[in-house]
């Protein structure tokens, strides 16, 4: 035991002995450095980082510039500063260091159309989001990433993973819908490209071209801006792998607050009436339809090169399980380019494919009740889910009422989306400055829709039903230009360009049929003749196939003189078969200017400036899209039945034929002009930087389906250019840096948008409408009665509905009568009103929107907090509105808690669509919360790998009553929580990983 203690102690003094000798040895070799920091002026910079590289050693200069630190003899220094050129330098005994200014905001390469310039020599309204600071999510469309991140751009989402996000630039400019309401997409040079090709993964930076002296080189396609997509590139290196991945975990945010089956109870009891659907149960139908979904995502991608060529290769998948049971999606995505360079680098050739299948699961979404969504609200928590023999529940007394968990198990929609594109690009350098380009692409599309009506289903009483269809479409585009930059006597800086573009689209091809009474369930619609019935020629479906094609011829010219003057037009002439005869040309010029003040010397000898810019610029663009073949020309259709006799006495069905469509050989494009102007301008070296833009977009010749008498034409309505819409605006982009320590720093971007819509015109001397009613309420008792108009000197989205005033004598809602002649209120009420008793109530349009990202780091720490809102804009809940009335719990239905305390028991007038459930839609939410950490490079074979952690949609401030205020704000029925499609917003966290070999 002695001897075990000795030789203990002498190993611990051993070992005392060695550390204490490494420690000495370490200290030795240790380095003491020190020096100055300053810039180019030399000026002494305060608070520059030094690090010493691959490790955590490091200090920051002094307010005289001065440094100390004590680094290892061979150690590699990094001076990094805000504002400046970050250096990497080997050490020695004095340091002293010149840091050059970053000019990388203004050396920025920009995307345009057809080409690609520097930040500095930008005249228009260009903003650039790169991949690192799009929005983190469970992402199924890349308009989602952009929401809050430029100014002018309005997108709204949906808690559904089948759903595709809103998104408006500058304000509804057209009276159409689909389509011809979305900006227009380019991907890496190829226009009009399907979004479902590209993951959020795949993407490198996205630009969005806001005002019209960028857009109109895009012509008849651009009135509502235009984003282009650059996806990532292999470089050159050895091979590179990366893997990007995550797993979230979605519940519903806020559910709508219910009555019980006691609240009924306690109520019926309290108000001397029997529940007469009273079936003993207590069920939660919210809790019942709605899931906890779990989604997850796969990136791997492939890349490499050399000095002649190089490449990319990514699989994505993508499972995006929804919060309602039923409900999900699941894509697969692959993409892959090869790039080389032949003949002494003179040409260089790129090949690339793109496929993507998209699978999608669906509940039903219907009208009068037959909604999954709507059932779990009105479903009454006083009836069971199912019967006891296993069945469906299901009460025969109610009219419009589907039990939801049996819509969901015996109404089922899945349909599949494939796409393919393949694409080739060639650039031939000609002599110096002159490259000619030449790009093609030929993209294919197959949608499947397949819906099956079960044996046991309730709203479909067919013994089984099951519907089958698909449709097919491609396209083909080929385009030629070329790029010739120059530069005179160091100062005059030359560009020119212009291209030829082809198009074809072919769409509609395809058809379907729906079969009945089956015998059983076991294959559904995976084998139709299985089915006893079909209803003749109207169980089949049929599209027609159109064909658009478009040519176009397109240049531009820049000049800048001595970087301070710069001048941009372009021209594009557009030919589409969409229109009429008469007017299937059109031309779109812009013209802008750029003067870089900060470069003036009386600007510079102010000391104020590191950077000030103005522009200006004028631009005319088009709307030539969600058109067919079909909208200008004389079409006829199946209408309806009628019996033939034949010459031999035999009679038959056959179809009657009609007009469908008016022919307008004078039907044009919808033409955008808009005014630009703005003013970029850089603080602090850079450290506080900004765009101030003003605009004015006005959109002339608005194509709408005006009535027509049919003692003239063939049909009732003429598709026609009549209206005149106009936005103006004001935007404000704030970048700044407020702190840059040693291990910490904190950048912030705030964007602002106001934007004024306004419908200047509707009618002319042909075609006349007083006002477009829209929005039918689908409230229960009031079909037909719409909450908004569109009306002559009023935006999209103006509600219109009846003024609540309070209650009558018995307890009934009544309302302000307002004067037929002069619309203003005649100080009576009434308990029946009449449409004339409608008026202006308030408008959809918001007349704020915001988004402020914050991102903090420490050390490898990072995180990052996103806010996003409106201020300013209406919300008809037309939940409440239905769902407010107790007159329903005597019919067998569910309602609203509060309309058990707040609503007068026998009000029939409950759920007029009135200003009463007309509510205040600002809010602000924290949107995305992530914190990341960055573990660098680990061991030989791990270049970077990283772990972060994201919740989405944090918290909300809002006063609104309903479920969440973010509703759809495009379209032409803005600002309405509806009934029939509602699905609840979610509440997101998320584990991700992203490593890199």
């Amino acid at each position: 035991m002695h001897r075990q203690k000795t030789v203990s102690r002498s190993c611990m003094r051993m070992v005392i002995f060695v550390s204490f000798l490494f420690v000495s040895v370490m200290a030795f070799a240790q380095k003491q450095i020190a020096g100055t920091v300053k810039d180019v002026g030399g000026e002494p910079l305060v608070g520059v980082s030094i690090v010493e590289i691959g490790t955590n050693n490091g200090t920051v200069t002094d307010i005289d510039g001065n440094y100390t630190i004590s680094t290892h003899p061979d150690a590699t220094l990094r001076f990094s500063y805000v504002g400046y050129v970050t250096q990497e330098m080997k050490v020695k005994p004095v340091m002293s260091v010149v840091l050059i200014e970053d000019s990388q905001v203004l050396g920025e390469v920009v995307v345009v159309g057809y080409g690609s310039m520097q930040r500095k020599d930008v005249t228009s309204s260009i903003t650039t989001i790169k991949s690192d600071d799009l929005n983190v999510g469970v992402m199924t469309s890349p308009g989602q990433m952009l929401q809050g991140k430029v100014p002018g751009l309005v997108v709204t989402t949906s808690g559904n993973p089948n759903a595709t996000p809103s998104i408006t630039l500058r304000g509804a400019s057209t009276l159409r819908t689909g389509d011809a309401q979305s900006p227009y997409y380019i991907v890496d040079g190829i226009p009009g490209v399907d979004l479902s090709l590209v993951s959020a993964d795949d993407i490198e930076s996205i630009d969005v071209l806001r005002d019209a002296t960028a857009t109109a080189i895009y012509g008849s396609k651009a009135a509502n801006g235009v984003i282009i997509i650059t996806t990532k590139k292999g470089k050159k290196g050895v091979a590179h792998v990366s893997y990007n991945g995550y797993v979230a975990v979605e519940n519903v945010s806020k559910d709508l607050d219910l009555a019980t089956a006691s609240d009924l109870r306690n109520y019926a009891v309290a108000n001397n009436f029997e529940l007469s659907s009273d079936k003993g149960a207590d069920t939660d139908w919210q809790k019942e339809v709605e899931r906890t979904g779990i989604s997850h995502n796969h990136n791997i991608a492939v890349s490499g090169g050399n000095d002649k060529s190089n490449y990319n290769v990514s699989l994505n998948y993508l499972n995006h399980e929804g919060v309602i049971r039923g409900t999900d999606m699941e894509r697969f995505t692959a993409r892959a380019l090869a790039q080389s360079t032949v003949f002494k680098d003179h040409l260089t050739l790129s090949l690339g494919v793109n496929a993507s299948q998209t699978t999608s699961n669906e509940v039903p979404e219907g009208s009068s009740g037959a909604s999954v969504a709507d059932a779990m609200i009105y479903y009454s928590p006083t009836q069971p889910i199912r019967n006891e023999d296993g069945s469906w529940f299901r009460s025969n007394s109610v009219s419009q009422y589907y039990n939801p968990l049996s819509m969901i198990n015996e109404d089922t929609e899945k349909n599949i989306y494939k796409r393919m594109q393949l694409t080739g690009k060639a650039d031939l350098k000609i002599i110096e400055g002159l490259t000619w380009s030449a790009d093609f692409s030929y993209m294919t599309d197959q949608n499947t829709s397949n819906i099956y009506h079960s044996t046991k289903s309730q709203i479909v009483n067919s013994n089984g039903e099951a519907t089958r269809n698909t449709y097919m479409g491609n396209k083909t585009v080929f385009e030629t230009y070329g790029n010739y930059q120059t530069t005179m006597a160091d100062k005059h800086r030359l560009g020119i360009m212009v291209g030829y573009s082809w198009e074809e689209s072919n769409s509609d091809d395809g058809f379907g049929v729906t079969v009945k009474n089956f015998y059983n369930d076991d294959v559904k619609y995976h084998n139709l003749s299985y089915a006893n019935t079909i209803d003749g020629m109207d169980g089949v479906e049929s599209g027609a196939e159109s064909t658009l094609r478009m040519i176009s011829f397109y240049g531009r010219v820049n000049y800048s003189f001595d970087s301070k003057y710069n001048l941009q037009a372009t021209l594009r002439r557009d030919g589409s078969s969409a229109f009429g005869k008469n007017n299937r040309w059109a031309t779109f010029p812009s013209f802008s200017a750029a003067w870089r003040l900060g470069e003036e010397r009386f600007i510079k000898d102010l000391d104020v400036f590191d950077d000030l810019k103005l522009r200006v610029g004028y631009g005319v663009s088009g709307n030539s899209l969600g058109f067919d073949a079909y909208t200008a020309l004389p079409t006829y259709g199946v209408t309806g039945w009628f019996q033939y006799t034949d010459a031999n006495g035999v009679t038959s069905n056959m179809h009657t034929l009609g007009a469908n469509n008016n022919s307008n050989p004078d039907l044009k494009w919808e033409r955008t002009g808009m005014f630009n102007a703005g003013i970029d301008f850089g603080f602090f070296k850079n450290r506080l930087n900004g765009t101030v833009e003003y605009y004015d977009k006005r959109t002339s010749d608005l194509i709408y389906y005006y009535p027509v008498s049919t003692n003239r034409y063939p049909y009732g309505t003429m598709t026609a250019n009549v209206g005149d819409i106009s936005n103006k605006g004001i935007e404000l982009t704030i970048n700044a840096v407020p702190v840059q320590a040693k291990d910490f720093s904190w950048s912030t971007t705030l964007n602002l948008s106001h934007n004024k819509n306004r419908v200047e015109k509707l009618s002319n001397q042909i075609y006349s409408v007083n006002y477009i009613p829209q929005a039918d309420a689908g409230i229960a008792g009031n079909s037909g009665v719409n909450l908004q108009r569109i009306m002559e000197g009023c935006p999209i989205g103006q509600f219109y509905t009846y003024e609540w005033a309070g209650y009558d004598e018995n307890g009934v809602s009544q309302f302000y009568v307002h004067d037929p002649e002069t619309g203003e209120r005649t100080g009576e009420t009434t308990t029946s009103p009449k449409e004339t008793d409608q008026t202006k109530t308030g408008s959809a349009q918001p007349k704020l929107t915001y988004g402020w990202n914050n991102t903090l780091t420490y050390k490898n720490w990072s995180l990052n907090m996103f806010f996003q809102g409106t201020v300013g804009n209406k919300i008809f809940n037309a939940l409440r509105a239905q769902y407010n009335s107790v007159n329903l719990i005597s019919q067998g239905k569910n309602v609203l808690k509060e309309a058990l305390t707040d609503q007068k028991y026998g009000d029939v007038n409950a759920q007029y669509p009135s200003d009463r459930y007309l509510e205040n839609g600002s809010y602000m939410r924290l949107s995305t919360l992530t914190l990341s950490y960055n573990f660098g490079k680990m061991g030989d074979w791990v270049s970077n790998l990283s772990l972060y952690a994201t919740c989405n949609n944090v918290f909300t401030i809002s006063g609104y009553k309903g479920t969440d205020p973010e509703v759809e704000l495009g379209g032409l029925t803005p600002g309405i929580q509806v009934r029939d499609n509602y699905y609840p917003h979610t509440r997101t966290f998320m584990l991700g990983m992203k490593l890199n070999f």
